[in-house]
């Protein structure tokens, strides 16, 4: 089995009324629910909004390190969401993110992580 990431940027979710966004949730809990059975599920969750909840960066680079308030770099596109899973193939990687896809109303991309080391 692999570890595969799915998740969308903020600004991929598009402009939609309130409403729409409730009619979202149960869709959405449906997919998890079904990666749960399945036994692929690890995790998912939503992020916070820039302006909604903190946003802190870490850099060591310098050889010092350095914690700041902020983004690492001024972007026009943030992570909105996530979701991990555990499957055998790529296959099975790209059938969940079309679930996720359908269950949250707009587009996620898929990554697979790499091997985890030994230990």
């Amino acid at each position: 089995m692999a570890e595969y990431l799915i998740f969308f940027n903020q600004q991929w979710v598009g402009d939609h009324p309130e409403e729409w966004y409730g009619t979202r949730v149960k869709p959405s809990l449906a997919v998890m629910a079904e990666m749960k059975e399945a036994g692929v599920y690890v995790y998912a969750g939503g992020l916070e909004e820039g302006d909604q909840g903190p946003i802190t960066s870490a850099d060591d680079t310098s050889g010092e390190l350095v914690i700041s308030d902020g983004p690492y770099v001024e972007t026009t596109e943030f992570l909105g969401g996530l979701t991990i899973i555990d499957v055998p193939d790529d296959e099975q990687a790209r059938y969940w993110c079309g679930r996720v896809a359908q269950g949250c109303g707009w587009p996620q991309e898929v990554r697979k992580f790499k091997p985890r080391p030994p230990g």
